[in-house]
């Protein structure tokens, strides 16, 4: 019988790009509190290996999407933030990586629909209006 690999571990799908990672997150989302990588690993029902898990908590922690703290000898992990404020964060990090930041700060305010545009002027307004420290 030739074997051509594709019933393997071959066939299966490869991860897109931060697929893998927004797994990670939905599952410390989905937790009643900070957990560690074991329950991740559970969490995500597959067959991922748990240094797999660690690489992706570390990469996520180094994004400043998650938080740890020692607990005993592992930590315990959860999301820095909640979904809007995680992509504010990536929001904030594709600004930050561009030169002119009025040109995309421009261009973005312009591909917005009227109710966008709406909402950010009043955001921008109340915070203009908040005292500074």
């Amino acid at each position: 019988m030739v074997r051509d690999g594709r019933d393997g571990p071959e066939s299966r799908r490869r991860r897109g790009q931060g697929e893998l990672e927004g797994q990670v997150l939905a599952a410390l989302r989905a937790a009643d509190g900070p957990v560690n990588a074991g329950w991740v690993q559970e969490r995500l029902g597959s067959d991922l290996a748990y240094t797999t898990v660690m690489t992706i908590l570390t990469r996520l922690l180094a994004k400043g999407s998650v938080t740890r703290r020692r607990e005993g000898r592992s930590f315990l992990w959860e999301p820095a933030a909640d979904e809007a404020g995680l992509a504010a964060l990536r929001m904030r990090k594709v600004l930050d990586g561009e030169t002119d930041r009025e040109a995309v700060l421009a261009s973005f305010v312009t591909t917005l629909d009227p109710d966008d545009e709406q909402l950010l002027r009043g955001l921008l307004g109340e915070a203009a209006d908040e005292p500074e420290d």
